[in-house]
């Protein structure tokens, strides 16, 4: 990393440190977990952009994605719907294991043609309706167990932290199926091929409570560190919370988020490790080649299509991970908290200011641009504060700004991403490739 990154970065733990000492640890670590995970997301959307020059839009699709994983793996399953569902859903499995099966024999038996359209289109509508005579009993069955606390099939029950390769696998096999159909397309028809499918994903996981509980959420997630309530009880931990002179509440508070910071930094680390060994490697360069000129790659013999299949799945997976790591941190998965296109902007923005193509950038940009998004009102509120202060109650400047202050993340966010583009465009830590020695 350049003396410049270290700097920046530098930069970005004194804010936290000011952060700290001038509202508390709590706010404090809690902004820097968020920021590690939006670092994650930020680095997996820099593979497919920065890497290869993949314009995708759909980065909350993949992150819910990962959240529905975790949560899936590390629930409990709701024994009761299985007993009353069970035989409906297998049968709805077979159904549709018979129906691609009927559909791929239809397609590599028959030529090309109206009669390969129509008899792909019988099979599809055949298995449609016997699907549905198994699968509406079953969702209406399952979603019928308890509503208030269940109404769903649960889980596997296991470690949550296999939620987090879970949620990665999870966006990568979604990604490898949209990159099937869409990576041929355009720029601009790819962003909006993944915006589409990302706001189908999102409306799946709102709407198919036997699977999710949709909007009711599913809350009590397993956590990976300990809880504060058995920190608090610990003899041990009291006797270090008295030596500091933090009361125990606070102090189990801070060690959780703690353990967490240590977690989440672990994984970052690991991730921009390979990140930087990709993008340094032959593989990488070949990559940036075929995102600056995919006709002369081409013409070296180079498989675009493959290699974009390679990086935009790769990408997708370390969105998944960050988006099973978020669902873990919070200890409930809340589909209507996923907004494509209000968080996947501030992701684009992470990629942007923090430098294209430059993984280090990528992670300076998920770090500036949170915790700039969190702090942006707070400021705002103690501007106006101070104003009011000095100006009096009927100042109208102060009022303007008291008003606004909710507003101000978007405008700070504007200016900021303004001037990175008029001053340094290509981010804060621009990409400087490496010459073959």
């Amino acid at each position: 990393m350049s003396t410049r990154g270290m700097f920046c970065l530098a930069a970005m733990a004194v804010l936290l440190v000011i952060t700290g000492l001038g509202q508390s640890w709590v706010v404090a670590l809690s902004i820097l977990n968020l920021c590690l995970i939006s670092s994650i997301m930020a680095l997996g959307l820099n593979m497919q952009w920065g890497y290869a020059g993949l314009f995708n839009v759909g980065v909350m699709g993949f992150a819910a994605l990962g959240g529905i994983a975790a949560t899936l793996v590390s629930v409990a399953p709701v024994d009761a719907a299985w007993d009353i569902a069970g035989t409906d859903l297998a049968w709805t499995g077979i159904t549709v294991f018979f129906t691609v099966l009927a559909v791929i024999l239809v397609r590599r038996l028959m030529d090309p043609g109206r009669w390969r359209m129509a008899a792909t289109t019988v099979v599809l509508l055949v298995g449609w309706g016997v699907l549905n005579r198994f699968f509406d009993p079953a969702v209406e069955a399952i979603e019928s167990v308890d509503p208030a606390r269940t109404g769903f099939l649960g889980g596997l029950d296991l470690p949550v932290l296999l939620g987090w390769p879970a949620g990665g696998l999870a966006a990568a096999a979604a990604a490898w199926l949209i990159a099937r159909v869409a990576l041929g397309l355009r720029a601009d028809y790819l962003a909006i091929a993944t915006l589409g499918i990302a706001e189908m994903v999102i409306a799946v996981i709102k709407n198919e409570d036997w699977l999710t509980r949709g909007v009711r959420n599913v809350t009590g997630l397993d956590r990976p560190v300990p809880y504060e309530i058995g920190l608090q009880q610990s003899s041990r931990f009291q006797e270090l919370a008295a030596s500091l002179g933090i009361d125990i509440q606070t102090a189990s508070t801070i060690a959780v988020k703690l353990c967490y910071a240590g977690l989440f930094t672990a994984v970052l680390a690991g991730l921009l490790v390979l990140a930087e060994k990709a993008l340094h490697s032959p593989w990488g360069r070949m990559m940036r080649a075929i995102r600056d000129n995919e006709t002369s790659a081409a013409a070296m013999g180079k498989d675009i299509k493959a290699r974009h299949l390679e990086i935009f799945v790769l990408g997708a997976a370390v969105i998944g991970v960050a988006g099973a790591m978020l669902t873990t941190l919070e200890g409930q998965f809340t589909p209507g908290s996923y907004q494509p296109l209000r968080f996947t902007f501030l992701i684009w923005v992470m990629v942007i200011i923090g430098g294209s193509g430059n993984n280090w950038g990528a992670v300076l940009g998920g770090f500036l641009v949170w915790f700039v998004w969190i702090e942006a009102e707070p400021a705002g509120l103690w501007l106006a504060g101070h104003l009011l202060a000095i100006a009096g109650e009927g100042s109208t400047v102060a009022g303007y700004i008291l008003d606004g202050a909710p507003y101000m993340r978007v405008l700070v966010m504007g200016l900021i991403l303004l001037l990175v583009l008029r001053f340094a465009p290509g981010g804060l830590l621009p990409a400087q490739p490496r010459r073959p020695a």
